[in-house]
């Protein structure tokens, strides 16, 4: 009698205890997937005049602190502001290759009517870019001037930790395994050679804004692509843009001039990766689809640093 007395609430409580246990994981599963970074945000979503929808976002973002330092137009219905404030340029600074991270990208994009408003995510760029701090700041900063229905650009999302580490899949190329343009004598000089070849417009590459860190001796320099080619940012983006909500603000690519000397560039294979990090390797609106692009990418690019191109090169999307 005593020990069938306690078996059944023993029993029972285990059963209870198991119970909890398997709602703390789904909790604590639902909390992390939540947690997960995806590369863009949907601001809106609205009917109106397009023209009207871009002068009224810069208005908001000047009013929010943010410095409107360039604006790009790849193609009808789209258009590209890029912005920086203190706290950007501050924590580029206090990173090695902080320039890339000294901007975000805000887009008005006409889809089939539907005027979307759509930013960067400051906290992915952050991590992605392995920066000093991790500009919750600015994204907040962000959301509370534009406003924020949800985050896409990635079905799953991925936890900052990884995107540290990101590369699209074994043999491709990490955050820190840029493509070197051009090497010269200064700093001083690669800003002076690089203006040059941008205003001249070689590799068909002309300049959409410039940035140099308060401080510090670098550079960023954004970039529109328009050379009959495959690093034409149009042809990229047909092919790589095609969900319903659209990641315009991957635009424009950018250089880095560096205080060694040295012009850089995020090697296409992770700069359009990072961004389009679900896109899949063959089939329709594939990276197979875009397999010359990093070659013509870099290329154009080289030019467009005051660089010579290289007899070969090995810069297609490899299986």
């Amino acid at each position: 009698m005593y020990n069938s007395f306690f078996t059944k609430p023993i029993f029972m409580q285990s059963f209870v205890s198991m119970q909890m246990f398997a709602l703390f994981l789904l909790l604590s599963s639902s909390v992390v997937q939540a947690e997960n970074l995806k590369p863009f945000y949907l601001a809106s979503s609205t009917s109106g005049d397009f023209a009207q929808i871009v002068t009224d976002t810069k208005s908001k973002l000047t009013a929010g602190g943010f410095e409107i330092i360039g604006e790009y137009a790849p193609y009808e219905g789209a258009n590209i502001i890029v912005v920086t404030n203190d706290a950007l340029k501050s924590n580029a600074k206090a990173t090695k290759f902080g320039g890339y991270g000294a901007i975000q990208r805000v887009a008005v994009t006409d889809v089939k009517g539907s005027i979307q408003v759509t930013f960067t995510n400051p906290v992915y760029m952050a991590n992605a870019y392995r920066m000093e701090g991790k500009m919750e700041d600015v994204a907040s900063a962000l959301k509370n001037t534009l406003g924020e229905q949800e985050s896409y650009g990635s079905k799953k999302g991925f936890p900052g930790k990884d995107l540290e580490d990101y590369h699209y899949m074994f043999g491709m190329p990490y955050f820190d395994e840029p493509d070197t343009l051009s090497e010269h004598g200064s700093y001083e000089e690669a800003v002076k050679t690089v203006s040059a070849a941008l205003a001249e417009q070689k590799g068909g590459v002309s300049k959409v804004f410039q940035l140099e860190l308060p401080g510090k001796q670098q550079t960023v320099i954004g970039v529109a692509m328009t050379e009959a080619d495959m690093s034409n940012d149009t042809t990229i983006m047909k092919e790589v843009d095609f969900k319903d909500i659209r990641a315009t603000a991957h635009l424009p690519y950018e250089m880095l001039i560096h205080e060694d000397g040295k012009v850089y560039a995020l090697s296409a294979k992770f700069r359009i990766a990072i961004n389009f990090p679900d896109l899949s390797m063959a089939g329709d609106h594939s990276f197979m689809g875009i397999m010359a692009s990093p070659d013509a990418i870099k290329k154009a690019l080289t030019l467009a640093s005051g660089g010579k191109l290289e007899t070969e090169s090995a810069g297609e999307f490899d299986f």
